[in-house]
C-alpha cells in the first residue's frame, strides 16, 4: 500500500489513516473468534477489545467532538480495550465498519480548521482530531502485529499485508 505524498491534505491523511484501520483488520484476518478474546497481557489486551475500542476512537474524536452522529458503542469503547458481554465478533466488526464510514464522511464534509471541544473542555480542531485518531491507530496496529504472532506465530511487516508464517 503506497501512501500518497502529494496531493490535498484531506487525501493524505485519509490514506494514512485507512492504512493503519487495514492493518488492524488485516491482523483479525483467519482467527476465530476464541483467538480474537484471547488476552495476552495481564490487562487484559485483545484483538476484539482493540477493534472495539477503535470504533470507539474513531466515533469519538471524528463524529461527537465535531457535533456529528455518532453511535453508543458503550462503556467498553471508551477508553477500554474490551468488549461488552453481548458483543459478536460479527457486531464488532458492523461497530468498527460503521464508525469508519461515519468518520470517512466526516473527513470529506469538515473543514480541517472547524474547532470542537472535547468532554474536558479542550478545543481542537479536526485536522488535529485526525492526527489524533491515526496516532491512536498506529500502535494499536502494532499491538495488533504483535498479538497476531503471539497467537498463532503469523507475521507479516506492519506496513502492508504480507503474512509470512513461521516454520514450527
Amino acid at each position: 500500500m503506497t501512501q500518497p505524498r502529494t496531493g490535498a491534505e484531506k487525501q493524505i491523511l485519509s490514506a494514512f489513516l485507512d492504512q493503519q484501520r487495514d492493518i488492524v483488520l488485516w491482523k483479525l484476518d483467519g482467527l476465530t473468534d476464541d483467538q480474537l478474546r484471547q488476552p495476552i497481557t495481564p490487562g487484559g489486551l485483545y484483538l476484539l477489545g482493540l477493534v472495539k475500542h477503535l470504533a470507539g476512537a474513531e466515533y469519538y474524536w471524528l463524529c461527537e467532538v465535531f457535533g456529528r452522529p455518532a453511535e453508543d458503542l458503550g462503556l467498553a469503547a471508551s477508553d477500554d480495550v474490551q468488549v461488552e458481554p453481548g458483543d459478536t465478533t460479527d457486531s464488532v466488526l458492523a461497530d468498527y465498519t460503521r464508525a469508519r464510514a461515519a468518520s470517512d464522511q466526516a473527513i470529506s464534509e469538515v473543514e480541517l480548521d472547524r474547532t470542537g471541544t472535547t468532554w474536558l473542555g479542550d478545543t481542537v480542531s479536526f485536522r488535529w482530531a485526525i492526527l489524533h485518531v491515526i496516532e491512536a491507530t498506529a500502535p494499536h496496529a502494532g499491538h495488533a502485529h504483535f498479538i497476531r504472532e503471539h497467537t498463532d506465530s503469523t507475521t507479516g511487516t506492519c506496513l502492508r499485508p504480507t503474512f509470512r508464517t513461521k516454520a514450527n
